[in-house]
């Protein structure tokens, strides 16, 4: 029987019911200008191997300086561009530390390639004889340069084939002789690997620095995208790269190992489907236990395998299988330590550790409840304490805590909100960073064993005083009952000058994208607080797939990825109208790539509930898609034809009701351009009426120059003239 609709506000913190002191008027050149940036960092600090001391690069960019943990003084420069011998340069843009610490890798002149791929000039800094030389003799920039256990080599990558330098004879070797582009790859990943498992690097040494293992990827199959890029000329250019689409061939993978005393090579034939993946390699403490990890294209199982570099016997360690899919985000998280590995599954229907044996036979389950692992920060195994972020005190909400071999569990962070921690390698120091709705983020150095901090590292104190200055109100969390019986968490941000008795408009901010949260216990000043002095209410909502509540709530969406969390948009702006004081005719929602996506959904789905809508860089049809992120969701459109189809705004395009702000760049190489424009083609066949806006050679992100300010001049605009 379907039960009368009732809207429940359940007010989880109010950070603030009165306006800031200040009034001073938020424009959009303090919201884009960066006026409330937050100091998210204070340089990164690496810790050594002792524990005891880390290494940081000076703000000037010319040295490495090596500090102790608990004071906080320097103790030695490794580095110094200004009195290194033959260093031909006066800056850099980063660093890598050998396992002995007697050789270092300086790179700077990145040049980005995708989202997390870029190649560097690398140089080889001798410490012991304070000398600087290139790495290469090519003269060419390289990729993902990766030290030998023993430091005394390094392997990387240069135009898709692995080469290999060892310090000790000043020779360099190329390993491999056919890669190239668009065709084969050794050692890194190919466009999808990278987007979708974060993985730029699949080589790996063994731990006694005698094999390098490294996976090759055959690209030839795969079909070629074109974008064109316009330049300042009066003849464009066109870049082209392989990516495979919902259904379409995958690059072909295969694992070698290369010895480096006979300079062999080796297949190993692991068990992987010939349409499979293998997301990730790493050596274990043993060096004939080389670790690949596998999933079948469905992503429905996972296995772990070790492989003797030598033999090539492979033996099953691990098996996941999922019903619907296993989070690959674990694959990348899973740890290992001398006599055990660490491994987050979701096998009782939350994200949970647990701790195996090095031959895979489970020891203990390290945690339990009806809530999620977020983060799977490592393992002291000297104490046999893991250490790990949760959604423990609510899924707004990070703490750290510590499980010791005991079960003892520990909370290390002590403040209320969202809390991240980085240890050093003996686990003896963490760098814990806090935030929460009303507080700017602040990054402490901690002592693990007491919880005492040490020092404050970076308190925003600035960005405190300059928002003393602003009138606006402070986020506050709600939660909203849906018709279908759902309880949705979400924000809302009012007017400084905010009157109940007056009728506001209402803008939606969402993302909604798989295990995705919009709405969570941290600081941001951003567009919302623009349009909220604008007298626009703005509110974040988080429906269904989104994540911190469990994997039924994360994955429900299966197979029909985008019709569930457009309902739950729909109906929670339809709930927010039982607020007196919000005028339920001036409905807006906007969002950005899969936050674009659902802004479409929902406007189709939605009955004329939305007004005005704002789509950037939007899907428009998964089957426009990649293989690894939609057939994660969705499986194939041979497969799922019904779920795409009944998932697509393309095919949707007849029932959107609302102003519709349509935004794409024209050289994003993650949702094509032409996503927009068969949409478009699609509004226009179906008789509507749409805006448009397009950014000449923009990427996904659409930044760049002036770009931002006027992307958000354009939809602040929008918003005014139609909400």
């Amino acid at each position: 029987m379907k039960k009368t609709v009732v809207f429940i506000v359940f007010m989880l913190f109010i950070s603030s019911i009165f306006a800031q002191q200040g009034n001073k008027r938020i424009e959009l050149t303090d919201v884009v200008g960066g006026t409330f940036r937050q100091e998210t960092g204070v340089g990164e600090l690496r810790s050594m191997p002792d524990g005891e001391h880390y290494t940081q690069m000076n703000r000037e960019r010319n040295m490495v300086v090596r500090y102790a943990y608990r004071t906080g003084n320097p103790v030695d420069t490794l580095f110094n561009a200004r009195t290194a011998r033959d260093c031909t340069f006066e800056t850099f843009d980063d660093y890598m530390i050998s396992s002995t610490g007697f050789r270092m890798l300086i790179l700077r002149g990145r040049e980005s390639i995708y989202r997390r791929s870029f190649k560097t000039e690398t140089f080889d800094y001798d410490v012991r004889r304070n000398m600087v030389k290139p790495l290469t003799e090519t003269g060419k920039k390289v990729m993902i340069p990766t030290f030998s256990p023993d430091g005394r080599m390094c392997a990387y990558v240069i135009e898709n084939n692995i080469w290999l330098k060892k310090f000790d004879f000043d020779t360099e070797i190329q390993v491999t002789k056919d890669g190239a582009p668009n065709q084969i790859i050794y050692g890194a990943t190919d466009w999808v690997y990278e987007e979708e498992f974060s993985v730029t690097n699949l080589m790996s040494w063994s731990s006694d620095s005698e094999y390098l293992a490294y996976v090759r990827f055959d690209e030839t199959q795969v079909p070629e995208y074109t974008m064109q890029i316009y330049g300042d000329g009066l003849y464009p250019e066109y870049y082209n790269f392989k990516y495979p689409k919902a259904g379409y061939p995958n690059s072909v993978i295969s694992l070698h190992s290369y010895c480096i005393e006979t300079r062999d090579t080796k297949l190993l034939n692991v068990p992987v489907d010939k349409d499979g993946y293998i997301p990730r390699i790493a050596f274990t403490f043993d060096p004939e236990q080389l670790a690949v990890m596998t999933l079948n294209r469905h992503h429905s199982i996972f296995n772990l395998y070790y492989v003797n570099p030598k033999s090539g016997v492979s033996r099953l360690i691990l098996k996941d299988e999922n019903k619907r899919y296993v989070d690959s985000d674990w694959i990348n998280a899973l740890q290992f330590a001398k006599n055990s590995f660490l491994y987050v599954s979701e096998k009782d229907g939350y994200a949970h550790i647990y701790q195996y044996t090095s031959t895979g036979v489970q020891q203990r389950r390290v945690t339990q409840g009806n809530w999620d692992v977020t983060n799977l920060i490592g393992l002291d195994e000297a104490t046999n304490t893991v250490y790990y972020e949760s959604a423990e005190e609510s899924p707004l909400r990070r703490s750290v805590y510590k499980v010791d071999g005991k079960g003892i569990k520990t909370r290390l962070s002590t403040e209320t909100g969202t809390n991240s921690a980085t240890f050093s390698a003996n686990y003896a120091y963490y760098i814990n960073r806090f935030t929460n709705v009303n507080t700017p983020l602040n990054i402490s150095l901690c002592e693990t064993k007491t919880g005492k901090t040490l020092r404050t590292l970076q308190d925003n104190a600035a960005l405190k005083t300059t928002l003393g200055g602003f009138a606006y109100k402070d986020k506050e969390f709600l939660k909203l009952q849906t018709a279908s019986g759902y309880e949705l968490n979400a924000w809302i941000v009012k007017p400084a000058n905010f009157d109940a008795s007056k009728k506001y408009p209402v803008m939606i901010f969402q993302y909604s994208g798989p295990n995705s949260q919009s709405v969570t216990d941290r600081f941001e000043v951003g567009w919302e607080q623009y349009l909220a002095t604008n007298g626009i209410i703005c509110v974040g909502v988080d429906g269904r797939g989104t994540g911190a509540r469990g994997e039924e709530f994360r994955k429900c969406t299966y197979l029909k990825m985008g019709e569930l969390e457009a309902k739950d948009l729909v109906e929670a702006a339809q709930a927010l109208t039982q607020f007196a004081y919000i005028d339920g005719k001036r409905l807006g929602i906007w969002g950005w790539s899969f936050g674009g996506y659902s802004t479409l959904m929902s406007m189709s789905m939605g009955n004329g509930t939305f007004k005005a809508g704002i789509a950037v860089a939007s899907v428009t049809d998964w089957r426009y898609y990649d293989t690894v992120y939609t057939e994660r969701f969705m499986r194939t459109p041979q497969e799922n034809a019904n779920g795409y189809n009944t998932t697509s705004p393309i095919q949707l395009a007849k029932n959107l009701q609302g102003k519709l702000l349509l935004i794409h760049g024209t050289a994003d190489d993650n949702v094509h351009f032409k996503q927009s424009l068969d949409y478009a083609e699609a509004l226009v066949q179906a008789g509507k009426q749409f805006d448009m806006h397009i950014y000449r050679d923009r990427d996904h992100g659409i930044s760049g120059g002036n770009t931002r300010l006027h992307l958000y001049t354009k939809m602040s605009f929008f918003l005014m003239d139609n909400l």
